[in-house]
């Protein structure tokens, strides 16, 4: 069980052993340029809205041209008999490009510039979290064609919204809930066990330990968690924020060599609410989650059972941790 959520996951090792005659992904490994004049997230490129990159040469920000969230959605709910409820969500929508380079991804970007993108992370979350409707700062990356990414250049998203999404608000629920009976948080509690144990811990530093969960849903799902019981990006010091840098990196060097591919995935931090309040309960984590399942070309679908009933995968947490704990960190590309 997910003690973050409460939901159960399906383990069945057994089903890897299956022969497999299912949809079979193209691999592509194209050579890119540093610069792409037709790519719309470049420097000094005009974008698909008509707005124009400044010619930046560091992480760079701006409000998405196509934004899912609106900042004057106009107020409004529908409430009929507790079956046709609807309410209005005000939000804001940004694009941060990792790096002006377009032939980059975090696995082969340097710490430092790494670090870098950890800065505007805080700094987008301590702005976007002090206007009045934001009341969550959802920071993601979509990464590899796969998993629904339309640009190769190196970049993520914030979500900024006047709701709390669903997952978020499971998670402060259950950790609110386990403060209050253990008095501490729960994923400082969880990582002590994970450490002790070390079956699971893929990489360690002063700040994070990289891990497959306990629970993970996904094959090679993996976890950051923060050492320090610290709620949000607010509270991180330069320190920490290099840590995360640093294990950011490790992780997907970690994912790119497990197949020699530059690996999929959709990866996203899970920090306090910014609705005002004090939330003690909250532990920072970043969470990972790849498709990829047998090979670079085989991934694991969602469907069926999964969306019927209850998650399954297909090889254990302990058996994937090896697995990525036994690569070189070293990224293929740059072995000699």
């Amino acid at each position: 069980m997910n003690p973050l959520t409460g939901e159960w996951i399906l383990v069945s090792p057994h089903r890897s052993k299956r022969p497999w005659q299912g949809q079979v992904e193209k691999v592509v490994e194209e050579q890119r340029p540093a610069y792409d004049e037709k790519c719309y997230l470049c420097p000094g490129n005009e974008r698909i809205g008509g707005e124009k990159n400044p010619e930046y040469n560091e992480p760079y920000s701006f409000v998405n041209d196509f934004s899912a969230l609106l900042k004057d959605t106009p107020n409004g709910e529908v409430s009929e008999d507790d079956l046709f409820v609807a309410d209005s969500v005000k939000g804001i929508c940004k694009v941060i490009c990792f790096s002006p380079r377009h032939d980059l991804t975090v696995p082969v970007m340097e710490v430092a510039e790494i670090k870098k993108v950890v800065d505007l992370w805080q700094k987008e979350y301590r702005e976007l979290g002090a206007k009045e409707d934001i009341n969550y700062v959802q920071i993601f990356e979509n990464k590899g064609s796969i998993m629904g990414c339309s640009n190769p250049h190196p970049h993520g998203q914030i979500w900024a919204s006047s709701m709390i999404p669903n997952e978020p608000q499971k998670k402060s629920d259950r950790q609110l809930s386990y403060l209050k009976k253990h008095g501490r948080t729960l994923l400082s509690a969880y990582l002590e066990k994970e450490l002790d144990k070390g079956e699971r811990i893929l990489a360690e530093n002063d700040h994070f330990v990289a891990l497959v969960p306990y629970w993970a849903v996904w094959p090679f799902e993996t976890m950051i968690v923060s050492k320090r019981e610290v709620a949000s990006l607010d509270q991180f010091t330069e320190e920490e924020k290099l840590g995360l840098a640093d294990m950011y990196k490790k992780l997907t060097v970690m994912y790119d060599n497990l197949f020699e591919v530059s690996f999929a995935y959709s990866a996203g931090i899970h920090q306090a609410p910014t609705d005002g309040e004090d939330h003690p309960e909250w532990h920072f984590h970043m969470m990972f989650y790849p498709p990829l399942l047998r090979s670079a070309t085989v991934k694991k679908f969602m469907v069926g059972y999964e969306m019927l009933g209850m998650p399954q995968r297909d090889i254990t947490a302990e058996s994937a941790a090896k697995r990525l704990r036994e690569l070189p960190t070293v990224h293929y590309k740059q072995k000699s």
